[in-house]
C-alpha cells in the first residue's frame, strides 16, 4: 500500500529484525524452539519500543504453519502468518484496555478464551495499556490466568506497570523493554532511506533520533512527516528537521549558553523572547538545554565518557563547552541542571510559555530585578 505509513510498513516480520531488545528477543525465540511458550507474558516499557511488534511476532512464531521444530522465525508465507500480517487474523484478538477498561468487557473476552481456536494451534489474547483496566476487570482475569486452557496466551502490554495488581503480575512472565539508543534509531533509519531511494543528511537523523525520545515509532512517524515536507526533492535535510519539529539549531543553543555562562540576563532574556518570534518550540529548546546541560556535567566529571544519552558533539564542540563553564564548579552546574530542568517541566503549563526560563535564566545570573 503506497499510504502506508513508514512504522507500519517497515515493521520487523522476523525476530532478527527487532533492534534494542535483544534480551526479550532471546529469551522469546529459545521459548518458541524449545515448544515451551508461556501462557501469559507482561511486556512493559515505554512507548514505541516495540511491545506490540514482539508480540505479534510471538503470535506468529507461536501459530505458523511451516515453522518447523527447532526454529523459532515465523515464515511469513503460511495462512496464520499472512492473516496476522494483514490484520485480520481470527485467533489473535488486539484489545485497547484503554477503551475496553470494564469489568463487562473483560467477562465478554473470558466467554470468548474457552473456545478452541479457529484454525491455528493457539489463541493469542493481547492487550495494549492493561494498566487501565478496572481493579474489577483484574480480578475477573485472576482465575483465567491461574488455570487458563491450553490453547490460550495472553500478552499484556503496558508503559505503567506500577499501576497494575501485583496478583495479575505474579501469574505473568515479565519483560521489560528499554528505550532504544540513538545510534539504533539511526541505523533503522537510515535502512528505512535507503529502501525508501530517499536522500539525508546525517545530522538530520541524528535530530530525529534526539527528538523521538528513544521511541522507534516516534522516530519513524516523525521521518515520514519530514519526507512529506520535503517535497519533490525527498531529501532529509537537518533544517528541515528543525522547522518541522521546532527545534534549535546548534549556533542558537550555544549563543543562549554563551549569554548564560557570562551571566549576561538581559541579553538571555532577549535572545530567549526572539526565539519565540522566530517559531521555536519552547518545550523542545528548554529539554534541549537539559541535555546540553547534562553534557557538561558529564564532561566535567569524565571528559572520555559517553552513554546512550549523550549528545552528538564533535570533539571542538566538546571542548567549547567544557572550557565555556570552566570557570564554573561541579555544584554550580549541578544547581543549573537543577533549575533548567524544573523550567522544563513547567514551560509546557505555564500561561507564558517562556516564564519558567526566564525567572531560570534570573535565577542563574543571580539578578535581582526588584531593588
Amino acid at each position: 500500500m503506497k499510504n502506508l505509513a513508514l512504522y507500519r510498513k517497515y515493521r520487523p516480520k522476523f525476530f532478527k529484525e527487532v533492534i534494542g531488545q535483544e534480551h526479550i528477543v532471546r529469551t522469546l525465540t529459545n521459548a518458541v524452539s524449545l515448544d515451551d511458550i508461556s501462557h501469559a507474558y507482561l511486556f512493559a516499557g515505554p512507548k514505541g519500543s516495540g511491545k506490540t511488534t514482539i508480540s505479534r511476532l510471538l503470535a506468529k512464531s507461536a501459530n505458523c504453519q511451516n515453522r518447523k521444530k527447532g526454529e523459532y522465525e515465523p515464515c511469513n508465507e503460511c495462512s496464520s502468518c499472512s492473516e496476522i500480517n494483514r490484520g485480520n487474523a481470527m485467533d489473535l484478538i488486539e484489545i485497547d484496555a484503554g477503551t475496553n477498561t470494564g469489568v463487562d468487557d473483560i467477562r465478554d473476552l473470558k466467554e470468548g478464551i474457552g473456545f478452541l481456536p479457529v484454525k491455528s494451534k493457539y489463541k493469542v489474547f493481547i492487550i495494549d495499556e492493561c494498566h487501565q483496566l478496572s481493579k474489577s476487570a483484574n480480578n475477573a482475569l485472576l482465575k483465567t490466568l491461574e488455570e487458563p486452557p491450553s490453547h490460550a496466551i495472553f500478552i499484556f502490554a503496558t508503559t505503567e506497570p506500577q499501576k497494575m495488581i501485583a496478583t495479575v503480575i505474579s501469574r505473568c512472565q515479565r519483560f521489560d523493554f528499554r528505550r532504544l539508543k540513538p545510534e539504533e534509531i539511526v541505523g533503522k533509519l537510515e535502512r528505512v532511506l535507503e529502501k525508501e531511494k530517499v536522500k539525508f543528511e546525517p545530522e538530520a537523523l541524528n535530530l530525529i533520533a534526539f527528538s523521538s525520545g528513544g521511541s522507534m515509532r516516534d522516530a519513524e512517524t516523525l521521518l515520514d512527516q519530514i519526507i512529506s515536507f520535503s517535497g519533490e526533492d525527498r531529501v532529509v535535510k537537518k533544517d528541515l528537521v528543525e522547522q518541522l519539529t521546532g527545534l534549535a539549531n546548534k549556533k542558537t543553543i550555544f549563543q543562549f549558553l554563551e549569554y548564560l555562562a557570562k551571566k549576561k540576563v538581559k541579553e538571555t532574556i532577549e535572545f530567549l523572547n526572539n526565539l519565540i518570534i522566530q517559531g521555536v518550540d519552547l518545550e523542545e529548546f528548554s529539554r534541549t538545554l537539559v541535555y546540553y546541560f547534562r553534557e557538561v556535567l558529564v564532561l566535567r566529571i569524565a571528559p572520555e565518557f559517553k552513554d546512550q544519552f549523550s549528545l552528538t558533539l564533535s570533539a571542538e564542540e566538546r571542548k567549547y563547552l567544557i572550557d565555556l563553564f570552566g570557570k564554573f564548579s561541579e555544584i554550580e552546574v549541578r544547581e543549573i541542571l537543577e533549575k533548567l530542568s524544573l523550567a522544563n517541566q513547567k514551560t509546557k503549563y505555564a500561561a507564558i510559555p517562556q516564564l519558567p526560563l526566564e525567572l531560570a535564566v534570573i535565577e542563574i545570573c543571580g539578578e535581582e530585578v526588584l531593588k
